[in-house]
């Protein structure tokens, strides 16, 4: 039997932040998530988070995950003060408790797996994972005996000039025997110099305690600031980008770049500067995205050229060309061959092949057929003040430059409106539409 406990009570102070630490983002997952994540194929009997500081918000964040227990730890008193607060909850359980971080969001499921086999085999009481730091400062340093059973941990604060020199650090990552743990858990107190409760405490208490070497020191990095949560994002990025590049994907400059681990690629594309990839992506083959673009959640076929443009929720056919300065909204689809140019916004709307959208429209709520071409500053009146209405445009039907199609409208196949047009009611196939206020002519002036 495993259960896992996740520590998330506390303030995040140094984040100054008015959102929970373990909800800040980080390469497209929260660090709660990305926690949470590594934990999913270790198949937990059950799974409790415990919470405090905005507790609302975070219980809110994962209403969709109904397996999670939540336990409330008020004050937030320290490590082992939160573990105490297991004690109703788990009161006939009888296993292993594995204790995570709710900051730590770099660990894998492979090194979990690694400590509880670990603590399994040596059948001690509890096992820790731990880390060699060159810069050890905030973190509890591991002291052992000539057998390498875990003495103690002295906190960093509570560390003395020569204790502080010791470089093997305590994760805070524990596989504990529950029976174990929850005989001493009342006996943990807060005679130190922050008077709190520390979990590290039970080393010295417990009959057989071990530590677990990580081969990967930065997998158990903690995030306290956002220069911290900066790096872990950099290392993020670092491994997406140094994983699609063996894919067949390259990068003009990595760097200016950001990926999702939502996304997938396929060969021979080219990402250039400044471009941004988030959330569940799907690119095809052949694409060239950027300079300057961001495409989230959406799906990309072969062959796109996005330039400066921002591509959300939609979906792009094969060979279309897409910006500069483009804006497709969510719930769009572009089919193959299709041209959305410079300054052009879609929403929501359905774009027939080889259509051509090229300068300074809007199209929403709107189906378009085939070989469709749109004028420049075209617009779909699609809102009434109170209602979105549909336009409907048919095969090989153009419009004019300045044209407004009046929602809800029908344009048939093989129409022209000629340019200035604002049309408001339904045209038939195969017909010629003009739609303007007839000119007046004064004083060698044309006044409408």
């Amino acid at each position: 039997m495993l259960a896992i406990a996740i520590l998330a009570a506390g303030k995040g102070t140094r984040m100054n932040s008015n959102l929970p630490k373990v909800l800040h983002p980080l390469a497209g997952k929260t660090l709660i998530e990305r926690v949470l994540s590594c934990t999913k194929r270790l198949k937990p009997n059950r799974q409790l988070i415990i919470v405090g500081h905005k507790a609302l918000e975070i219980k809110h964040f994962l209403k969709n995950s109904p397996k999670l227990e939540f336990v409330h730890q008020e004050p937030q008193n320290g490590t082992g003060h939160a573990i105490q607060q297991l004690l109703p909850k788990l009161k006939d359980f009888k296993g292993e408790l594995l204790v995570l971080n709710g900051d730590v969001p770099l660990l894998t499921e492979t090194t979990l797996k690694k400590l509880i086999d670990f603590h399994r085999k040596s059948e001690s009481s509890v096992t820790f994972l731990s880390a060699t730091l060159r810069n050890a400062d905030g973190y509890g340093r591991v002291f052992t005996d000539k057998n390498g059973h875990v003495t103690n941990i002295i906190e960093d604060c509570e560390c003395n000039e020569i204790q502080r020199k010791n470089k093997l650090t305590n994760a805070g990552i524990y596989c504990y025997n529950w029976q174990n743990l929850r005989d001493v858990l009342e006996l943990l107190s807060n005679n130190n110099s922050q008077n709190e409760i520390y979990l590290t405490d039970t080393i010295s208490i417990l009959p057989k305690a071990l530590h677990y070497e990580v081969d990967d020191p930065q997998e158990v990095s903690g995030i306290n600031n956002r220069y911290q949560l900066s790096e872990c994002e950099a290392y993020i990025q670092k491994q997406l980008k140094s994983y699609w590049m063996n894919k067949g994907v390259s990068f003009t400059d990595p760097a200016s770049c950001t990926l999702s681990e939502g996304s997938s690629f396929g060969i021979d594309v080219i990402i250039e500067p400044q471009t941004h990839i988030q959330g569940n992506c799907i690119i095809g083959n052949r694409c060239h995205l950027g300079p300057g673009s961001v495409i989230t959640n959406s799906t990309l076929g072969d062959g796109i050229l996005a330039i400066h443009s921002y591509i959300n929720g939609a979906k792009i056919g094969d060979e279309t060309s897409i910006g500069p300065f483009a804006h497709i909204r969510p719930e769009s689809t572009i089919f193959k061959g299709s041209k959305i140019g410079n300054f052009v916004e879609i929403k929501k709307s359905s774009i027939g092949k080889n259509t051509k959208i090229n300068h300074l429209s809007y199209v929403g709520d709107s189906t378009l057929g085939n070989n469709v071409n749109i004028g420049a500053g075209t617009i779909t009146a699609n809102f009434d003040g109170k209602n979105k209405h549909k336009t409907i445009i048919g095969d090989n039907s153009k419009t004019g430059a300045n044209s407004v199609l009046v929602a809800p409208i029908t344009i048939g196949s093989h129409v022209t409106v000629g340019a200035g047009s604002t049309i408001s009611k339904d045209i038939p196939d195969k017909t010629l539409v003009v739609e303007r206020s007839k000119a007046i002519l004064r004083n060698k002036r044309i006044i409408k």
